[in-house]
């Protein structure tokens, strides 16, 4: 009797760790710098390659992609995208409130933290907080052989008109089965999120990746003509999930760990 109690106990304890394990999900941030002069960009690049990414690798951060906008040629309100993963809400505010009392910080951002209202290192940051989806908890860098000059990402926010339909979304995505599509059609995702904190809730945000933007087309035209794509849009509970979608084009900066 008394191995058979051993034996349930041990069971009981490595099934709840199990579940425990599937229940992980990654948190991750998209921080966006809103900058408009050479010289603004010049500080943040300076800042984040130097300063910034170094001390959060310190913290036990992994993996850190940097992005600019493929629009900022043109667009007045230029954009540098960083994508920061972490494993708990609480690491968050510790993280970077510990950030502004870092000796090698101080030292190696000093331009960009010591910046004038008469000279700002850039004009405003936004943040958005997400949580991988329950069928794609992670972030995964993707696997791309061609030059940083040609590599595409992707960011998409599809917002919804409620939370109910936000919901279906998202239920589209997992059990509807998107994100095994996007798999088997080799979008290279890099995550599928959703938004636990941002400007335009309730919504959804996802990046995928590919060699070039004629990548990008053939396969963005494989999946719109796909059986599963189209069987999934005729489906009447999904109907009208999203109300908004905003796609950002995005290259990689020369110190962008993706």
């Amino acid at each position: 009797m008394k191995y058979l109690f051993l034996i349930l106990a041990s069971f009981l304890t490595l099934a709840s760790e199990a579940q425990k394990k599937q229940q992980v999900k990654d948190f991750f941030e998209i921080r966006v710098y809103e900058y408009r002069t050479a010289d603004q960009q010049k500080l943040i690049d300076q800042f984040l390659a130097d300063a910034l990414i170094p001390y959060l690798h310190k913290k036990g951060i992994g993996k850190i992609g940097t992005f600019t906008a493929m629009s900022n040629d043109t667009a007045k309100a230029k954009k540098i995208y960083v994508l920061i993963p972490y494993k708990s809400l609480n690491e968050i505010p510790r993280i970077n409130k510990a950030m502004f009392a870092d000796k090698e910080v101080a030292r190696n951002g000093a331009d960009y933290l010591n910046a004038t209202s008469e000279a700002p290192a850039y004009d405003r940051i936004s943040s958005i907080l997400l949580e991988g989806f329950r069928l794609a908890t992670t972030l995964t860098p993707p696997s791309l052989t061609s030059s940083i000059e040609e590599k595409v990402y992707e960011l998409r926010s599809y917002e919804s008109a409620s939370e109910i339909k936000y919901w279906k979304k998202v239920e589209m995505f997992n059990e509807g089965g998107e994100i095994p599509l996007f798999a088997r059609l080799g979008f290279n995702a890099v995550f599928y999120a959703e938004v636990v904190s941002g400007p335009s809730m309730p919504n959804l945000m996802y990046m995928t990746s590919f060699e070039n933007m004629s990548e990008n087309k053939k396969h963005w035209d494989s999946f719109i003509s796909d059986p599963a794509w189209k069987k999934l849009l005729s489906m009447k509970e999904y109907d009208n999930t999203v109300s908004k979608n905003t796609i950002v084009l995005l290259k990689a900066t020369r110190y962008s760990e993706y």
